[in-house]
């Protein structure tokens, strides 16, 4: 059995009228194909290049195994060079991925290799992006993202699975409390809908991106991705309009996020238990009153 998934709408370009009015003001995901072909990484961003501009620094790496109660959700798991990192990714199927990293902190001159989607909205955070790099078969596991930012995510030298739930889907999907993750002991490809019930009847999008492709993940969107090659995104980062959000936001960073670094450090796996049962029972009450609506 598999999630209820429709593929994500893809447009070659887009005006900002038809963009606001369809998908960004409705925060519906979207595909677009020429964006990145404007930019100079289009042609520049092969492996090789980003290994010759980054160089020999020491970046962490994180793998698919269950979050350790004990730590903060962002723990790395192992370190190697970035060239040696590289070199691993082009060659051989691994888990391991490079989370958040900023290579732009050693290689500037890859600010001038992007440009931020402007024309389409505004409310962009600053011009150092996210990137993130995984080998063959490794997994981004579900989660949405803690600023609740609009994410134009653009993936390089290879292909990406993505599957995207909107953040109603919640407590079905059986979000941990007080995280933005889900509950880490199911498959998003192939859920087991006996074990995990509330699942049935979740409604998704997914796309497969190819070289060049930017996907638009509004505000809240719960996503889950795989890596098809070896291969590398980039996450250009933008305010919603909606002072309601920025609250939660900012929630988000602090006031949630110190909370759960403390119960983590201070009560682990009773703390993770806790949470874990928690998140069961929401999603059977959510189950039991068909919700969302």
């Amino acid at each position: 059995m598999k999630f209820d998934l429709s593929p994500i709408d893809v447009v070659d370009d887009i005006s900002k009228v038809d963009f606001e009015k369809n998908y960004l003001n409705p925060r519906k995901p979207l595909v677009i194909k020429n964006m990145a072909k404007e930019w100079p990484a289009y042609e520049k961003w092969s492996m090789d290049y980003m290994k010759k501009v980054v160089g020999e620094k020491i970046i962490p790496l994180y793998d698919s195994s269950k979050a350790d109660p004990s730590k903060p959700i962002n723990a790395a798991a192992a370190e190697m060079t970035f060239t040696e990192y590289i070199d691993l990714i082009k060659e051989t199927p691994t888990d391991l991925r490079i989370f958040l990293f900023d290579p732009i902190k050693f290689a500037p001159n890859l600010l001038d290799d992007y440009i931020a989607p402007k024309k389409l909205m505004g409310g962009f955070l600053d011009r150092y992006p996210n990137m993130f790099f995984g080998g063959k078969g490794s997994i981004t596991f579900l989660h949405y993202d803690i600023d609740l930012a609009h994410i134009f995510h653009t993936h390089f030298n290879g292909r990406k699975h993505v599957i995207l739930f909107d953040y109603k889907w919640k407590e079905r999907l059986y979000q941990i409390p007080y995280a933005t993750y889900a509950l880490e002991d199911y498959d998003v490809e192939n859920p087991d809908f006996e074990k995990f019930p509330a699942l049935k009847g979740v409604k998704g999008v997914e796309a497969f991106l190819e070289h060049g492709d930017t996907l638009f993940m509004p505000t809240g969107y719960w996503h889950w991705m795989k890596y098809l090659d070896g291969s590398f995104s980039i996450s250009l980062r933008a305010w919603d309009n909606s002072w309601k959000v920025k609250a939660k936001s900012l929630y988000n960073l602090t006031l949630q996020r110190n909370f759960d670094d403390f119960m983590k450090a201070n009560y682990r796996e009773k703390y993770m238990s806790w949470k874990e049962n928690l998140a069961i029972k929401r999603a059977k009450k959510s189950l039991l009153h068909n919700l969302p609506k």
